[in-house]
């Protein structure tokens, strides 16, 4: 499928980084955008230094784009007023910018982390209800809840992927069912990025498929990859991956802890 001219906020990124080379060759035109200075590596490239706060430069720096890759945002905990200014407020930004262009198609990077206190033992569909483990995913919920938004509100098609541990390997147990492959990852955002039309919104776990993993895959009607990797294969190397999982803790991990969150509440 033709991309045609594919924007990517967060192209910095690790994720950004590793889905940059597949997107090259398949777009007509990529726009790379981050607040870190990035150089175009190919004729095809362009790069804009852009705060996503800035309302007026994402707009124009997604002029003309016809699909948008939104990976840019604090990726982890932190304050929650910094987690709405670049999480919440940048990501209707990039939906309103995108709606204004025209665009085909919007990927946006949600997180696991929006159902991180569903029980390891359970294993979770997108439907089921949101529980996040703490601000960051409050703010993940909060980035899906505006992209449902735009798809019922103004017709924007919009997939948004709630990315699993991406890490060239896993490395701790919990990446035993967590883990998202850098070549899953792509091929999670080329078939988001080419959904069909009758996909007017999906959120869809986006994770290796894990022997261990907590998460539903997604129907193929509604996006149409298979995983290929399973973290089970690294298993010999991850110190206690053969202790027994407690089925009833949650899947967030140390993530669900109070006190990883209470260090970023400043009161």
């Amino acid at each position: 499928m033709d991309l045609g001219t594919v924007a990517v906020t967060g192209a910095a990124g690790g994720i950004g980084s590793a889905v940059r080379p597949a997107l090259r060759r398949e777009a007509a035109r990529l726009i790379l955008l981050d607040r870190v200075p990035l150089r175009p590596e190919a004729a095809n490239e362009e790069a804009h230094t852009v705060d996503l706060r800035d309302a007026g430069a994402v707009a124009a720096a997604l002029s003309g784009a016809d699909r948008v890759l939104h990976l840019g945002g604090v990726p982890d905990e932190a304050p929650l007023p910094d987690l709405l200014d670049a999480n919440v407020l940048g990501t209707h930004h990039v939906l309103e910018a995108a709606r204004r262009t025209g665009a085909a198609r919007v990927v946006l990077a949600g997180s696991n982390r929006v159902t991180g206190f569903h029980p390891a033992g359970h294993r979770t569909a997108p439907d089921d209800p949101v529980r996040p483990d703490g601000l960051y995913g409050v703010s993940k919920v909060a980035v899906e809840a505006l992209g449902r938004l735009y798809a019922d509100k103004f017709g924007l098609p919009v997939v948004c992927l709630r990315i699993g541990s991406f890490e060239p390997r896993p490395t701790e147990p919990r990446h035993l069912a967590t883990w998202l492959s850098p070549r899953d990852c792509v091929g999670f955002v080329r078939a988001a990025l080419a959904a069909p039309a009758s996909t007017r919104f999906a959120a869809v776990y986006a994770v290796s498929a894990n022997t261990r993993r907590f998460w539903e895959l997604p129907d193929p009607a509604v996006l149409d990859y298979t995983p290929v990797d399973d973290a089970e294969d690294h298993a010999r190397g991850i110190p206690g991956a053969d202790a027994p999982a407690d089925p009833a803790a949650p899947q967030a991990g140390p993530y669900a802890r109070p006190e990883f969150t209470l260090r970023h509440i400043g009161y």
